[in-house]
């Protein structure tokens, strides 16, 4: 009789997601599991947050639906997702994810369980003048990675706001979103004298 392991249906979910991603041709890897409360990837593993299984993710990462499947036949890896191929994600902060988040409904948008919003766009665009430089946002393009629902966390899980198949798939052009998060970016105003901070 074969047993069933504690994490056999968080591997299950997470294959499936892996999988249905691919099945759209967005390149997938897997990344560390969550062990207790940090993530491993292997003996000897240094590195607490989430991060890529392999050192050489950029040549490996694929969308080939058996070689996905195969990569979580063992470990409940997490799913994670390479930017910069098939799309681009625009990665911003609580408050300015919820500001934009009616606005940018023309595509998927991830939410994670510390407050980041993953907004994803067409692929090609640099950010713009007025988004690069802050730390509360993020453009992961080429050579980078986003971490994909339902990859768990040690605070929650990865969760979609508006999920792919909401918006078939499609994908919003990156500079129409870029313009709107910087819309909603905070701003300084005088007033009587008193520097206060308040939405654009």
């Amino acid at each position: 009789m074969r047993i069933r392991t504690r994490c056999g249906p968080r591997r299950l979910r997470l294959r499936h997601a892996a999988l249905r991603y691919a099945e759209h041709g967005w390149d997938v890897l897997p990344g560390a599991y969550l062990a207790r409360d940090r993530f491993c990837c292997g003996p000897g593993c240094q590195t607490v947050a989430c991060h890529p299984a392999w050192m050489d993710w950029p040549e490996l990462a694929s969308h080939d639906p058996r070689l996905v499947s195969s990569w979580w036949t063992g470990r409940p890896y997490s799913v994670l997702l390479a930017t910069g191929r098939a799309f681009d994600a625009l990665e911003v902060s609580a408050f300015l994810g919820v500001s934009t988040a009616g606005a940018t409904r023309r595509g998927p948008v991830a939410r994670s369980s510390t407050g980041r919003w993953l907004l994803l766009v067409r692929p090609g665009s640099d950010l713009h003048p007025e988004l690069a430089g802050r730390p509360d946002v993020v453009l992961h393009n080429a050579g980078s990675w986003i971490p994909a629902p339902p990859t768990p966390g040690p605070a929650g899980r990865m969760r979609w706001v508006v999920t792919p198949s909401e918006v078939k798939w499609r994908l919003p052009n990156p500079d129409s979103v870029q313009a709107m998060v910087a819309e909603a970016l905070p701003v300084l105003r005088v007033d009587s004298g008193e520097l206060t901070l308040r939405a654009a």
